[in-house]
């Protein structure tokens, strides 16, 4: 574990800070006003000295540090985690890049926080990590990004907003997402190894990341929305939402690791808006996951598919980016019928501009407010944004312009 004796080089090492995403995590640290007044210390990593150089020189960033290691030389990892407080990784796919570097954080006691929504990894880090990270008093964090930190800070809203009004716990809460964005050639890449590597059976699992002995006895009921729609309580149609089978998981393990209600209920979906046209767009929405889904299984079509998507590193264009947006409109219920509802938006493409913010200041929460998260500063284990970072983290994005709200009690 360590301690205030053990000091660090660095508060926060980006790795894989040369591709698509690591080179917005880099500009977004470069102009951070809490970084330049703290004085945090920070570097780049990554396999290639000569492309991380370049983007601390595209950055504007002279004092950034260069840490050269390569994903798989675990001796390489270990050095990394020494000398950081904080790892903030945008090096997937995870399952092929992560596994070392989680590793060593667990062993150094360093935190983490990275930008994976690949479930089955997220299982066997938990499987094999999280005891010993408890132990060592080592936060990591996964899935700080897109996916699924506007899910996972609904949920505790929602709970936080019943305690304060109502006095009881949150029996269930549901978010329903629009948003305008693109993907990125890394996120497609993670998509796309699942799908190889045979692991459908488990994604579809819906208390994959739960810990044990959490999983309620009927878990059917939980089971990912496959059809459309229409919900009173948003006065819209909806349809099935394509990171639900990420984003529900989450949300799940911070409900046993925080001790929401005992039936807690989540499930989100995808707004397609008012009317019959918005009600054939929820029915063609639903049909089209269910073919596109058996389709990507079979591996002439998936190799197609690879083809023609983006590389990793490439991903939207600046105007692209900046011109999307998301918002996570969500409602909570109590037993007896209690009702809070509130909302968490922000512009810019959300798997690029607003994952940057999110994943940054999360990183950013670990290093610079630790004695004021969650379980204080010795509490450690494979957490989600939620349990790991909590209303610090609410707080942070707030700050940094993102919108997170609750509307006026609703008996």
């Amino acid at each position: 574990m360590r301690t205030d004796s053990d000091p660090r080089t660095y508060d926060v090492v980006l790795y894989g800070a040369s591709g698509f995403v690591g080179r917005q995590t880099a500009a977004y640290f470069s102009r951070h006003p809490q970084v330049k007044a703290l004085g945090v210390k920070w570097a780049l990593g990554g396999r290639s000295a000569d492309k991380l150089k370049a983007v601390r020189s595209d950055c504007g960033a002279s004092k950034a540090g260069i840490v050269v290691a390569e994903a798989h030389d675990a001796a390489a990892m270990d050095a990394l985690a020494r000398d950081a407080s904080v790892v903030l990784s945008t090096a997937g796919p995870f399952a092929l890049y992560g596994s070392e570097l989680v590793a060593a954080c667990v062993r150094h006691g360093t935190h983490y926080v990275d930008i994976t929504g690949e479930t089955p990894w997220v299982r066997g880090l938990i499987d094999q990590h999280h005891q010993d990270a408890r132990r060592n008093g080592a936060r990591i964090i996964p899935m700080c990004g897109f996916d699924s930190i506007p899910s996972d800070l609904s949920a505790l809203l929602a709970q936080e907003a019943m305690k304060t009004q109502f006095g009881q716990a949150c029996s269930l809460v549901k978010v329903a997402f629009s948003l305008r964005g693109g993907f990125n050639g890394g996120t497609l890449a993670s998509m796309f190894n699942i799908l190889a590597s045979g692991q459908t059976q488990a994604v579809a699992n819906p208390f994959l990341l739960n810990p044990d002995g959490t999983v309620p006895a009927s878990p059917e009921c939980h089971a990912d929305p496959v059809g459309p729609r229409h919900d009173a309580d948003f006065a819209a149609w909806l349809g099935p939402f394509i990171m639900s089978q990420v984003n529900t998981r989450v949300v799940r393990r911070s409900a046993a690791l925080l001790g929401y209600a005992d039936d807690f209920f989540y499930q989100e979906y995808l707004r397609l808006g008012k009317g019959p046209g918005a009600a054939m767009a929820a029915t063609a929405l639903s049909a089209g996951s269910i073919a596109s889904q058996a389709a990507l299984r079979l591996a002439p079509l998936r190799k197609l598919a690879q083809k023609l998507a983006p590389p990793p590193g490439a991903g939207p264009s600046e105007a692209s980016m900046d011109g999307g947006s998301f918002r996570a409109q969500w409602v909570g219920l109590g037993a007896s019928g209690q009702r809070v509802n509130g909302v968490i938006a922000d512009q810019g493409d959300p798997g690029n501009r607003a994952t940057t913010k999110m994943l940054c200041e999360s990183a950013l929460a670990l290093a610079l407010q630790l004695d004021d998260l969650p379980g204080g500063r010795g509490h450690g284990g494979l957490l989600t944004p939620a349990s790991g970072l909590g209303n610090v983290l609410v707080q942070r994005l707030r700050v940094a312009g993102m919108q997170l709200t609750i509307s006026s009690p609703q008996a």
